[in-house]
């Protein structure tokens, strides 16, 4: 019985061309369709569940600011402060930034130590449309602790213009 095997460099092709038209399809109908592309609240809601793991999440000490109207998605400063000593007994482990309209919820996460001196995190993000934000931290006891803000976005981002 004689078997033909494919070589590694063609499976890793096939795997690829794969790959790419899953894409394609993805971003025709993003194109046609907009509101598939992007992420649902369920999304969002279900990533923070992973996140804390089913834990409480306690509102307060997490300060999540960005502008209430962004004419263009693409370049939206973002900046998320904690209420925390930063000390060895009680600092912010990570920060997690989720915008719920996002084609993909998970914006970034920033992983902190007692040496990082303060949780105050600046930057810039892409939106994709109007949307409400997270932040979501999880701290050295932890405790998660959320802010969240909401934005309108006039020129979104994260899709393509034709």
């Amino acid at each position: 019985m004689n078997m033909k095997f494919d070589s590694p460099q063609k499976m890793r092709r096939r795997t690829w061309m794969q790959q790419l038209q899953k894409l394609t399809l993805l971003a025709l109908g993003a194109y046609f369709i907009p509101s598939i592309a992007l992420a649902k609240k369920e999304e969002a809601d279900e990533l923070i569940k992973q996140i804390t793991d089913g834990a409480k999440i306690q509102e307060g000490r997490v300060t999540l600011t960005i502008p209430p109207l962004v004419e263009n998605g693409n370049l939206v400063v973002l900046k998320v402060s904690v209420d925390s000593p930063m000390t060895a007994a009680d600092y912010v482990k990570a920060i997690h930034v989720i915008a719920e309209g996002n084609p993909l919820p998970n914006i970034f996460t920033a992983y902190l130590t007692p040496r990082s001196g303060t949780a105050n995190i600046t930057t810039r993000v892409r939106l994709a449309d109007s949307q409400r934000v997270w932040a979501i931290v999880q701290m050295s006891n932890g405790s998660f602790w959320q802010g969240s803000a909401e934005t309108l976005v006039t020129l979104s981002a994260c899709t393509e213009m034709v």
